[in-house]
């Protein structure tokens, strides 16, 4: 399929109503070379110097995101009969047997695993510090949300992680139980469960070195709760990992426009700009609930070569990592008792005299 010149100005007239900035165009004219042209970003670093055309007509590319469920006051697009929508589950339960074909609807998480795996392995390498040359993760517990068919927790699990994964949807548990289930190793290291998040909470209290929330957030009603949720399943120190998509003008032009309206990268429908979220709105309600956020960078997916790669610039999708700050009870208690043992000597010394 090649895409006609009218194609491309009608993109272009319903994102100039919009009341695009300097920047959000220059991110365009990249984004948009890669599928009709060539790339020549400008005010961006790093190089993405391409010709290519669009001729595909028979791969199909996913949707960035996996659907979850609801409670802890948290609404998911996915859970129990009061909130389920009966369209959106019976179209990911039809997709539950093809999460492990990487040509296919999950084709763009597949690639994001390029990505998002170093990033996960080395932020928690550089907190743990010593770390086994072959299992660099050993050690780690790790809670992967919304797991779907196991696209993350099989290649943090082969990394020594010790991997949870819970999902909403039983079909998808199915499918990553019996794909794990052909590897003895990632058997052991990994378990799947059928739930939601705030289903395991009482359970799995301060349980967890690492919480990945990957492609989630912008499918959950109330982005609050499901902090606070996780917050309560993370040791104090624990790291959150959060991949998802800005709310700019972007990210409506790139992700419901482009790809769901004019080019059927991902069925009409997929995304609701509402729900996006910004940096800066994710970062306050990380600090309002015990979260300091340490990394945030910018993500890109070229649907043409099906990768992903990091940029500087975060108006589309963005990775973040925060992290537990140790409850002030717990370090001032501590800090009090270093205190105490500090004026034991001067007491005793004093007695002395």
């Amino acid at each position: 399929m090649q895409l006609p010149v009218s194609v491309g100005n009608k993109a272009k007239m319903l994102l100039c109503r919009r009341g695009w900035g300097t920047g959000e165009r220059k991110l365009w004219g990249c984004w948009w070379s890669t599928v009709v042209g060539k790339v020549n970003p400008r005010g961006f670093k790093g190089s993405c110097n391409r010709t290519v055309l669009l001729k595909s007509d028979s791969r199909t590319f996913s949707p960035l995101s996996t659907l979850m469920s609801n409670k802890c006051t948290v609404k998911w697009l996915h859970t129990t009969a009061h909130t389920v929508d009966p369209k959106e589950m019976g179209k990911f339960k039809m997709w539950a047997q093809k999460w492990w074909d990487e040509e296919g609807v999950y084709s763009a998480l597949h690639a994001m695993n390029d990505i998002r795996v170093p990033f996960i392995r080395d932020t928690l390498i550089n907190r743990v510090g010593d770390h086994e040359t072959g299992s660099p993760l050993a050690g780690v517990t790790l809670l992967d949300v919304g797991c779907g068919g196991g696209l993350l927790s099989e290649p943090l699990g082969r990394l020594g992680a010790v991997v949870t994964g819970i999902d909403p949807l039983e079909d998808n548990i199915k499918t990553a139980q019996l794909h794990k289930s052909f590897d003895p190793v990632l058997d052991k290291l990994i378990q799947y469960k059928t739930s939601t998040l705030e289903e395991i909470v009482a359970d799995t209290a301060e349980a967890f070195t690492a919480v990945v929330a990957s492609e989630v957030v912008e499918h959950v009603a109330d982005v609050e709760s499901f902090i606070k949720c996780c917050y309560r399943v993370l040791k104090p120190g624990g790291s959150l990992f959060i991949t998802t998509i800005n709310k700019t003008t972007m990210s409506y032009a790139l992700g419901i426009v482009v790809a769901e309206k004019i080019m059927g990268i991902v069925p009409d429908g997929t995304h609701d700009w509402e729900k996006f979220i910004s940096p800066e709105e994710l970062e306050r309600l990380l600090e309002s609930n015990g979260f300091v956020m340490e990394t945030l960078n910018g993500m890109l997916y070229n649907p043409l070569s099906g990768s992903w790669r990091w940029m500087e610039n975060t108006s589309l999708n963005y990775a973040v990592h925060a992290v537990k700050v140790i409850p002030p009870k717990e370090s001032s208690s501590s800090e009090s008792a270093s205190e105490q043992r500090q004026k034991q000597p001067e007491t005793s010394t004093s007695t002395a005299l």
